[in-house]
């Protein structure tokens, strides 16, 4: 740690491998992309991308074009980077020297990427996005077969290698549903259409966390496994990371900074949202809305201090928190935020549930000052 703070995430990076063991196991020998975008959803990118290139994951993959290539200098040459979101005008020359996989889902993405291979002089390793039923990004189904057809062209050209073609479920964690069955139907259609117009594609991809665990027919040649990685599910009221077998790769916690008795009718932080109907001895977190701790949490997100349970009172401030005190507890006390259930801890799907959220957004969105603190 190279500077201090009286708070830290610690991050299990063997529990990031078992994990990634869970998700295997569930599989028929498809091919994985660990997905790290988000700073490993906000458990730190590079530390997690080696851990799953370790630990066999085939590919990577982040949302951002930025990130790919921050990603590539990080980790050097090797591992396979796929990348899906950048506007017009963005560095592709630089990520196609790179050796970054570059996601094509519009006409005007497929001549940027032209130029830059031809700036670059060597060929773009591109994945052909359809849009089976998000409405976010990729070519209309109807689309595919011009789209096709163009790269192609290009491909004969010189211009591109096609490596994949690959969408995005929109309700696969809602395993008894109808629409995923749709959107594999749409696929099928897009991978015909594309192999109608020549194309030699080798990998096949529309499954993320819930679709590898819950659609077999979503699988393909290679699943994209994000939420799970880190230990949470997809879809929690379906079945918990706990009955899925993951384990929480995060534990967050602050150290006790204040210890004190108020009396009854004592008006607690911003607004007075929490008023003491009795005597109650609280205590003070460092950890607030600028670490990631969001003011939903106010009053509701459950704590455990010295193994005993507590609650967040009183509105959360920008850098600090009140919290209920269980009896014994003083300065220096550490207090658990979330982390593993198998510890006794809450969860940050726990978090999730009390905030009116999902367990995607109570990790990503913890702030850079908190240090990570890594460990096998």
């Amino acid at each position: 740690m190279s500077y201090y703070y009286p708070a830290r995430a610690d991050i299990d990076l063997a529990a990031f491998a078992h994990n990634l063991n869970v998700v295997r196991q569930s599989l028929d020998g498809q091919k994985i992309m660990a997905i790290v975008k988000a700073d490993a959803y906000g458990h730190g990118r590079v530390e997690c991308a080696r851990t799953a290139i370790a630990h066999g994951a085939d590919y990577l993959g982040v949302a951002q074009l930025g990130e790919a290539i921050e990603l590539r200098k990080e980790l050097g040459a090797g591992p396979r980077i796929l990348a899906w979101i950048y506007a017009p005008g963005a560095p592709l020359a630089e990520a196609i020297r790179d050796g970054v996989d570059i996601s094509v889902g519009a006409w005007w993405a497929l001549d940027e990427v032209e130029k830059a291979a031809a700036q670059v002089g060597a060929p773009a390793r591109v994945h052909l996005k359809v849009d089976t039923g998000m409405a976010r990004g990729g070519f209309p189904l109807a689309e595919i077969p011009d789209a096709a057809q163009r790269l192609q062209k290009l491909e004969r050209g010189g211009d591109v290698v096609v490596v994949g073609l690959w969408s995005h479920l929109a309700r696969a964690d809602e395993p008894g549903g109808t629409f995923t069955d749709v959107q594999v139907e749409r696929f099928e259609e897009a991978r015909v259409a594309a192999a109608k117009a020549g194309l030699d594609i080798e990998l096949h991809h529309l499954a993320a966390t819930a679709g590898a665990l819950w659609h077999p027919k979503a699988r393909y040649d290679m699943v994209r496994p994000g939420i799970a990685l880190y230990g949470l599910s997809p879809n929690p009221a379906w079945a918990t990371a706990r009955q899925l077998g993951l384990t929480a790769v995060m534990t967050l916690s602050g150290d006790v900074i204040v210890d004190r008795m108020v009396p009854s009718g004592t008006g607690i932080s911003y607004g007075h949202t929490f008023i003491t109907d009795k005597p109650m001895r609280v205590g003070v977190v460092p950890l607030g809305y600028e670490d990631g701790i969001d003011r939903k949490a106010s009053n509701t997100a459950p704590l455990v201090i010295n193994g005993q349970p507590a609650c967040i009172v009183g509105r959360v401030c920008m850098d600090q928190f009140v919290t209920s005190l269980p009896d014994g507890a003083k300065p220096g006390d550490t207090a658990y935020l979330f982390g593993d259930e198998a510890a006794g801890l809450p969860t940050a799907d726990d978090w999730a549930e009390a905030m009116g959220t999902i367990g995607y957004e109570v990790v990503t969105r913890l702030g850079a000052r908190v240090p990570r603190v890594y460990h096998e």
